[in-house]
């Protein structure tokens, strides 16, 4: 295979494509969930709505980065693009609240694998040292799928229904699988060792087990003394000291228990865990409080998330070029946690009477730190393992941030749903409704309903979800303030100038790929004039 500067930008377009279907869809539910959950009757089990998909994403990173390296990453990228189309018809469709989650959960799994596939891809046909201009981009997607989400779920609801958040990935999702046909051409391997089942049984049951624990513990219809909560707890234990064993001993682990011995990977990985604690959940309720709080609605409450994503897209990039240049990558995880933690204090101080060009700031101020982080911490993990681990690495890192992220938003997300439930129950109580009564108007709200009570009750409901969202910020703050202590002593070492298919003697790269694919059209320009032409038997072979 030659890889070949034209052939770089042509993958390039297909994991684009592949980045911005599943990337939009983790926002795009944000702005919508108070209208679905009133809908569907969900409000106190909403957080499952984001949690689902994040579980399932998190569970599925190790296969697909450990099987992309054992078979090839073409074809497992198609499947991850088919599987997440075909899920959102299965969203669009779901009759109940439990349908809806179990096909966000089938979302996930194809989300998982897009975004893991996609970082390894670069990483197998881009050098690290130049890899910071490619994955800014794709950082930049993310960005642009924070806010382009919130804004098309709040345009959805506004104007359509809340389905069109999920009908819409039907079409991106059919553009992405003929993208990537007929641009993603890479090499396929053949399995040489056997395939660790086990480990990624027992991989899949820790996470799942870590989830529920947490999810049980926080909530109040279960709680910290509940029996079951306890039972995922010994779960996620156990599962865990058999999967460390599991993996000691098999021929080909998921997760190789080595990249633990590599300090600049765990600190690299460790930042990620840290950042997706207090991102993801800041990201995943935010628009929930400016269409609620604030009283905006869902398409006004997505457009104010724009100033997050053009600090987001701004640093992401900036940087990118900056470590391609430089060779210097360090500088800026540092730079980003700090400024990441002025806005989630500046966030603590939101209120229903903050006014909107103030929240603007915070939220340009949070992208622009989160864009200084997001894609260094995966290039630097790239960069630590040898070319034959770089999917593996990859998922394992991300992995991690999405345990983060997992247990960010199931236990910040249930003090935030039970605070707010309490709240919401003392407001219509207080207004004279029955405690029955109560539980069903918290149950059913949404912001169509808010527009419709007495301006007693909705200022009381706004004051609400104030009081719940707000604090949370303080109880993300201290996890950023890790990031921050690990962001110094992350190690420099130099970036590699080989590409991983070049590293592995898959594929041909820089001038040498430049001379043959020129001596080919030659050979094809001459065989047209019936000229003697280049033989194959000529050209290397990877």
């Amino acid at each position: 295979m030659l890889l070949t500067q034209r052939r770089i930008w042509i993958i390039f377009s297909a994991l684009i494509a592949g980045m911005l279907l599943s990337s939009l869809d983790q926002t795009i539910v944000s702005t919508a969930m108070p209208t679905i959950v009133g809908q569907l009757g969900g409000v106190e089990h909403q957080v499952w709505l984001t949690t689902a998909y994040l579980l399932a994403t998190t569970i599925v990173m190790p296969v697909f980065g450990k099987f992309g390296d054992v078979l090839g990453r073409r074809w497992l990228f198609l499947v991850a693009i088919a599987l997440f189309t075909i899920a959102s018809v299965g969203c669009a469709f779901a009759g109940d609240f439990t349908q809806l989650i179990i096909f966000r959960a089938m979302q996930g799994l194809g989300g998982g694998g897009l975004m893991i596939l996609s970082q390894a891809i670069i990483a197998d046909i881009v050098p690290a040292s130049q890899r910071g201009k490619y994955l800014g981009p794709l950082g930049a997607i993310f960005g642009l799928s924070a806010v382009g989400g919130p804004l098309l779920g709040g345009f959805f609801v506004d104007h359509l229904t809340w389905q069109w958040a999920f009908y819409i990935n039907i079409p991106i999702g059919i553009a992405a699988f003929a993208i990537a046909w007929f641009t993603l051409q890479l090499p396929n391997k053949k399995v040489t060792q056997p395939i660790d089942i086990l480990g990624v049984v027992l991989l899949s049951a820790f996470t799942t087990c870590l989830i529920f624990f947490t999810d049980f513990g926080g909530d109040a219809a279960h709680g910290w003394d509940a029996i079951e909560t306890w039972l995922f707890g010994i779960g996620l234990v156990v599962a865990a000291c058999l999967f460390v064993f599991v993996e000691s001993r098999a021929v080909d682990p998921i997760i190789p228990l080595s990249l633990f011995r590599n300090r600049t990977f765990v600190n690299a990985t460790a930042i990620g865990l840290t950042l997706g604690l207090g991102m993801f959940s800041a990201i995943g309720f935010v628009p929930t409080f400016l269409q609620m709080s604030s009283g905006t609605s869902a398409a006004a409450s997505g457009l104010l998330m724009l100033p997050m994503m053009v600090g987001l897209m701004g640093t992401s990039i900036a940087s990118g070029i900056a470590i391609s240049r430089t060779g210097r990558y360090k500088l800026f995880p540092v730079i980003g946690t700090l400024i990441t933690a002025v806005a989630m204090v500046a966030m603590t101080t939101l209120t229903a009477t903050t006014p909107i060009w103030l929240i603007c700031v915070y939220l340009l101020v949070f992208g622009a730190g989160l864009g200084f982080i997001m894609q260094v911490v995966v290039l630097v993990a790239q960069n630590a393992v040898p070319a034959a681990e770089i999917g593996t690495a990859t998922s394992t890192n991300n992995y991690f941030r999405e345990v983060g992220a997992s247990l960010g938003v199931a236990v910040f997300g249930t003090i935030f749903t039970t605070r707010l439930t309490d709240n919401l129950k003392d407001v219509f109580t207080g207004a004279g409704a029955s405690a029955s009564d109560a539980a069903n108007a918290t149950s059913t709200l949404d912001p169509q309903t808010l527009s419709s009570l007495p301006d007693e009750v909705r200022d009381g409901i706004v004051v609400a979800y104030a009081d719940a969202l707000a604090p949370v910020f303080w109880d993300l703050l201290p996890f950023i303030g890790i990031a921050f202590v690990l962001s110094l002593f992350l190690r420099q070492i130099p970036l590699s100038d080989v590409a991983g298919l070049v590293a592995r003697g898959e594929a041909i790269g820089g001038d040498e790929a430049e001379a043959l694919e020129s001596a080919q059209r030659r050979g094809a320009g001459a065989a047209k004039h019936n000229e003697p032409a280049v033989s194959d038997e000529s050209i290397p072979k990877a």
